[in-house]
């Protein structure tokens, strides 16, 4: 080869070898750094791709072991209800077997149905109100809404609006709005507001409930000092609470709600009486007609009849569990197998007489057996649910093994391959250097 000074042949090689082993030397680092063997897809496209689904798997399964964990604990605050229930159920049972016996007189009886009717309706408020985040488990929620439709023009409760004083009304007791012991639903629910002028220069509002179309409960509270001027009147831009416990119901008042008690109190004859007066106040509201607002079922919380869990990470019915919810109030407890027996809240079912509580016993009985059957098909799920969420560990530590044989770096190997290749980026330099230094011995040629 002859000698020049315009290229420096053996210098080029050198860098082109160092370039390549500073390359690897690089890769290398980032494949140790990283912890991974395939850092980008030219690494392994195919590992890269399996991987990817691999690892989506994985945190699908974890998930999925998340929801069975959340179905056990549904289902076990489902069993802990029936539990209860069924623990009522056998002192009902007991009740009845008790006035069923001839040494009791109709007095002592009538003391053991009371009892025996309070129990029956706690089992209707733990059916209604036993659930998971708003989830109902062991029957309907039973939630009812006032229907504030009525409060528009030309409906039943249009004078309960702003002008008149009224913001707002809330239910405070769901269960006893929910009642219905008829085919109509609780659309036949309703309460009727009453402010009147009284004795004592007093102003009573009075709400009136009724229930299945027949007035049920009757509340009054004195509002006198709501008037203007009066010692609780609200002022401007300010609103009061008044509670009908009773009658589970909160009324929201505002300043107007003063003016309407002290128009009542100035007019001592009733005839402006909220619930009489046709142009209420001057505000052209029939208050006669307009004090009424029914009810309307909220469906939002109805026991349904399964719930599917999610226990798997795809979207087969395979990775989705059914589980089947079976209602234990009392309209459901009782009529058996074929759910055409007498239900324990039939009207019939009581034991205020011997003849009555020997019927009663053998309804009783058959619901204590429906209540059985409910909650076996609960701890059958349960236990399924147990079975799914050990299929679930299995399958994902099954599953980040091929994950990590796919993916993760053998760091002991690529220590020994990284340690070599920079030994050749030493190299390279060194002789990169030494071929930098092939052009100056020309120079003596030139001496």
């Amino acid at each position: 080869m002859a000698l020049n000074i315009i290229s420096n042949y053996a210098a080029n090689v050198a860098h082109r070898n160092l370039s390549a082993s500073d390359e690897m030397a690089t890769r290398s680092l980032s494949k140790l750094s990283s912890g991974t063997r395939v850092v980008s897809a030219r690494d392994d496209a195919a590992s890269m791709a399996i991987g990817a689904r691999l690892n989506a798997t994985t945190q699908a399964l974890k998930t999925a072991t998340v929801n069975v964990g959340q179905a056990n604990s549904m289902l076990q605050i489902a069993d802990g209800g029936m539990a209860t229930i069924d623990d009522i159920l056998v002192r009902m049972k007991t009740l009845a077997v008790q006035s069923s016996s001839g040494n009791l007189s109709d007095t002592e009886r009538g003391f053991l149905n009371d009892e025996f009717t309070e129990l029956r309706d706690e089992i209707d408020r733990i059916a209604s109100s036993t659930n998971f985040n708003g989830i109902q488990l062991l029957g309907d929620g039973g939630d009812v809404a006032i229907e504030f439709g009525d409060l528009a023009a030309g409906q039943g409760g249009e004078a309960l609006v702003a002008v008149n004083g009224f913001d707002n009304f809330a239910i405070t007791d769901n269960n006893y709005w929910a009642t219905d012991a008829n085919a109509g639903g609780v659309t036949d629910n309703s309460f009727t507001v009453n402010i009147n002028y009284g004795a004592g220069d007093q102003v009573i509002m009075t709400v009136t409930s009724t229930i299945d179309g027949a007035a049920d409960r009757t509340q009054s509270i004195d509002v006198t000092d709501f008037r203007t001027s009066g010692t609780t009147a609200i002022g401007a831009g300010e609103s009061a609470t008044l509670n009908f416990d009773e009658l589970g119901l909160s009324f929201t008042v505002n300043t107007n709600f003063s003016a309407s008690v002290a128009a009542i109190r100035a007019d001592n004859t009733g005839a402006s009486d909220f619930g009489t007066d046709t142009d209420f106040n001057g505000s052209g509201l029939d208050s006669a007609a307009g004090n009424v607002v029914t009810m309307a079922a909220d469906n939002g919380q109805q026991l349904a009849n399964s719930i599917e869990f999610q226990v798997g990470g795809g979207n087969t019915a395979n990775d989705r569990l059914s589980i089947s919810l079976t209602s234990v109030d009392s309209g459901s407890l009782g009529t058996g197998v074929g759910g055409t027996e007498t239900a324990l809240n039939d009207a019939t079912v009581d034991i205020a007489t011997a003849a009555a509580a020997q019927n009663t016993v053998e309804v009783v009985t058959r619901a204590i057996d429906d209540l059985q059957r409910a909650r076996a098909a609960v701890g059958t799920s349960q236990n399924r649910l147990d079975f799914a969420g050990q299929n679930l560990a299995s399958t994902q530590e099954n599953t980040e093994s091929a994950r990590s044989t796919l993916l993760d770096l053998d760091v002991a190997a690529e220590m020994t391959a990284f340690t070599s290749k920079q030994i050749l980026v030493q190299s390279g330099v060194a002789m990169l250097a030494q071929a930098n230094q092939m052009p100056q011995n020309l120079l003596r040629l030139l001496q």
